[in-house]
């Protein structure tokens, strides 16, 4: 039992050792984002480290590598234009297409990833002209319904009278018709 206990142990440290091992520091990245250096002084070596820290903080732990190996793997070039573009899209403000693994390539279609606002571009006003629209069908929809069900509820001397009044009915077939509801 005790045997089995220390192996258990040993195995802990050791699972414990290599997630510490593989996770990332970035107490530097923080300071030099905390700096608000001017993007045109940054290395592309210090973009890339900007990119991963933000990657991190939006998909956290393990999430995180799952996103590395989607866009490459680490080590990678592509990973590393990923990181570069999100920096300058993050950091610098810049309005780069940031597209990667699936989303940015072919399954999900090529458009820009929006990590805030887009502005008063064209982006801006197709979402208001669609949500125009949108809103318009729905408001079709609801009526047509409403109206039909205004029909199917009409009690059997209004739909009469009503037909009196078009003409379609005499006053002599309006007064046996109602006699017949009765």
């Amino acid at each position: 039992m005790r045997k089995l206990f220390f192996v258990m142990m040993v195995l802990l440290l050791i699972n414990t050792h290599f997630v510490s091992a593989q996770e990332h520091d970035f107490a530097e990245t923080k300071q030099l984002i905390d700096s608000g250096m001017s993007c045109d002084k940054l290395t592309d070596e210090q973009l890339e480290a900007i990119g991963d820290y933000y990657m991190e903080q939006m998909h956290p732990g393990e999430a995180h590598e799952i996103m590395d190996n989607l866009m490459g793997g680490e080590g990678s070039a592509s990973l590393k234009q990923v990181h570069i573009a999100m920096a300058r899209r993050l950091y610098c403000n810049d309005n780069l297409y940031v597209g990667y693994g699936m989303m940015g390539r072919g399954m999900m279609g090529n458009y820009p990833i929006g990590y805030g606002n887009y502005g008063y571009t064209s982006y801006g006003y197709w979402n208001i002209v669609l949500t125009l629209f949108f809103a318009g069908i729905f408001f079709l929809i609801g009526w047509l319904i409403y109206r039909v069900g205004i029909q199917r509820t009409a009690d059997p001397l209004s739909i009469l009278k009503k037909r009196l009044a078009s003409g379609e009915i005499t006053k002599k077939e309006f007064e046996e018709k109602k006699k017949d509801l009765t």
